[in-house]
């Protein structure tokens, strides 16, 4: 694949190759005039003259030939012996006589996921990856909900120091005054993915414990997606 700094990119050899063939162009004048050496001139219209238009095309940069590729039947066994057994490269590789590292682009070839986003006992994969549309997800609303509380700056009356500066307030006292923190408490329905949020004044344990009591009232309140489907 052309890098986005190449002198030619498939029309810039097409245009190489007319130059010199149809309209009859020295080599090192049309090398010239596209900005490259005559060697690579050469070797465009070489390749042109052996396969035609389809020569000017892009190749893989993959050799022909890999001499220590690993056979299909050990990468087999490497994928074999990940499945049944759930254990990493560090433990696989003594196992079968390689190294760590090749066994890792052994299971990424064959798109093996990784361990930590497996169940441990089941091997199934439980976490969305970026290889994967499978989350993880409980089957009844309820079951599991994730609780989290952001703590953000409150903005003063008018607009912040973003609006007018960092200079804001008349007096020492107004400018060094501290406004203080708003908390925002979430909870998300695993199953649902029903969301409840409060703007608290803090996140000490009462006021955490208060909110969760006001949540599960809300997600079990008639009506409510996690009351339908339970």
């Amino acid at each position: 694949m052309s890098h986005r700094n190449a002198r030619l990119n498939f029309h810039g050899r097409l245009l190489l190759v007319h130059r010199i063939r149809v309209q009859g162009w020295a080599v090192a004048h049309a090398a010239r005039a596209q900005g490259v050496s005559r060697q690579c001139a050469h070797r465009w219209v070489a390749r042109f003259d052996a396969q035609g238009r389809a020569g000017l095309h892009d190749r893989s940069s993959r050799p022909h030939l890999m001499p220590t590729h690993t056979a299909a039947e050990v990468e087999a066994q490497v994928v074999e012996l990940r499945r049944r057994e759930r254990r990493g490269q560090d433990w696989i590789a003594p196992e079968l006589g390689l190294r760590p590292r090749t066994v890792s682009r052994i299971l990424r070839r064959h798109q093996v996921p990784y361990l930590h986003q497996c169940d441990p006992l089941t091997g199934e994969v439980i976490r969305a990856s970026k290889t994967t549309t499978v989350r993880y997800e409980r089957s009844r609303p309820g079951e599991l909900v994730h609780v989290d509380v952001k703590k953000i700056g409150k903005i003063p009356p008018g607009g912040g120091w973003k609006a007018h500066g960092r200079q804001i307030g008349k007096t020492s006292a107004q400018k060094k005054a501290r406004i203080g923190y708003d908390y925002v408490h979430s909870m998300v329905d695993d199953h649902t993915r029903l969301a409840y949020s409060e703007i608290l004044p803090d996140e000490k344990g009462q006021t955490c414990a208060d909110f969760i009591r006001r949540a599960a009232r809300f997600s079990s309140s008639p009506g409510s997606p996690a009351s339908n489907g339970s």
